[in-house]
């Protein structure tokens, strides 16, 4: 009897799964349960139906080409071989391709990468850049050959010829498309040679236009700082790129018509702003005409000495006023330094002098002598007269009383 190890049990029924065909290479249907997107990039998930589950897994090779995120709950096709994992000795689905059961792959890849977008705010009105009016250099991403740069060459050439076109040409459709718009758009923006940049290309399936739903053209139309009009595919046809360009046109003829001004309707406006502008200069003469005419009518300027004469006459009566005031005032102020004169001559000690009156002093100090108790036998006082001063000697006194 033979004894086997575990590993060799796991290794003898991988080499029988890989040696049948079936399970090299099948297709399997199923709904998706605790799926996990591990950070490594690959993918581990269950597949079940109503009675059965299967453990699967995708490499992040394999992952990173998917057009779609899956996630729990989803219904998938899946193409793979079906293996053991030795050191579990369990088996599952190794997963190469997987697509949308009912709905189309692309759809779901593109109404993912929508609400991506549009939750990061690259649809938002606020950040759409105005077009030019004028533009003198349009920047067209597009195919080299086709009718689309024809038709936009054509509708900008009929609306005004003088607007310089210049071709960026891409691949529109295939694997290299998207990284070749991108390209187009950086280029043109770190030149600075166009005012305004056209995106375009004809109509198709989504498949066709699938580049124009990539996220590095999305990013690539959001940072760009010269505005660009997205026309790609037909009216009914709406792209990512549409959404984030400045302006989305239904059609390349109908950019080239929002680009380019029409030269006989700006030759109208023309005509139109030089008309208003002359009446308006007409009726702003003629108002000034007039009021110049109700300027000159009036009385400064009919009797232009009227007023001088006035102020003539109202200055002589200002001043006959003013004078005779200060007349008045004058002989007040006399009458009023007259009385503090008379005032201050009977309050002056000389007028009692004049009288027949005389003031003793004690010489040393000049200090009126008021009282027979303010001197003393044998002192000498001064006794001042109003013509002169007298120097005597005491000698006798006696006290009245």
């Amino acid at each position: 009897m033979k004894i086997l190890e575990v590993s060799q049990v796991n290794r003898y029924i991988k080499e029988l799964f890989s040696r049948d065909l079936l399970l090299s290479g099948i297709w399997i249907k199923g709904e998706i349960s605790n799926f996990k997107h591990h950070s490594s990039g690959h993918m581990y998930f269950t597949l079940k139906d109503d009675s059965s589950t299967l453990k699967c897994v995708m490499f992040q090779t394999q992952a990173s080409k998917l057009r779609f995120i899956p996630n729990s709950g989803m219904k998938i096709i899946i193409f793979g071989r079906v293996s053991v994992f030795e050191r579990d000795g369990q088996y599952q689905l190794y997963c190469e391709e997987m697509q949308p059961d009912g709905l189309g792959n692309l759809y779901i890849a593109f109404e993912q990468m929508k609400a991506k977008l549009e939750k990061e705010g690259l649809f938002s009105v606020a950040h759409k850049k105005s077009i030019p009016f004028f533009p003198e250099r349009i920047g067209v991403v597009s195919s080299r050959t086709g009718a689309v740069i024809k038709d936009i060459i054509n509708v900008a050439s009929r609306r005004f010829s003088g607007v310089q076109i210049v071709l960026f040409p891409v691949t529109v459709q295939g694997p290299t498309a998207a990284e070749e718009v991108v390209n187009a758009i950086k280029v043109l923006n770190n030149a600075k040679s166009v005012d305004v940049i056209i995106i375009a290309r004809g109509g198709g399936s989504l498949e066709d236009l699938w580049a124009f739903n990539e996220e590095i053209v999305a990013r690539a139309i959001f940072n760009s700082e010269i505005p660009i009009i997205s026309a790609v595919g037909h009216e009914t046809d709406y792209t990512i790129a549409d959404m984030t360009a400045d302006f989305r046109a239904p059609t390349p003829s109908v950019a080239a018509e929002i680009a380019v001004p029409d030269r006989k309707e700006l030759d109208f406006r023309i005509y139109s702003i030089t008309k208003r502008l002359m009446n308006s200069l007409r009726n702003s003469a003629v108002d000034a005409r007039n009021k110049l005419d109700r300027v000159q009518n009036r009385t400064p300027f009919r009797q232009p000495l009227d007023k001088v004469y006035q102020i003539r006459m109202f200055l002589d009566m200002n001043t006959k006023s003013l004078i005779k005031k200060m007349s008045s005032e004058m002989q007040i102020e006399k009458n009023r330094l007259s009385n503090q004169v008379s005032r201050l001559g009977s309050l002056n000690p000389l007028s009692i002098l004049e009288r027949g009156y005389c003031v003793a002093e004690i010489p040393e100090t000049d200090k009126i002598i008021k009282s027979v108790k303010e001197i003393c036998k044998n002192q000498e006082i001064n006794i001042k007269f109003i013509d002169g001063n007298v120097l005597c000697q005491i000698i006798n006194m006696e006290k009245d009383n």
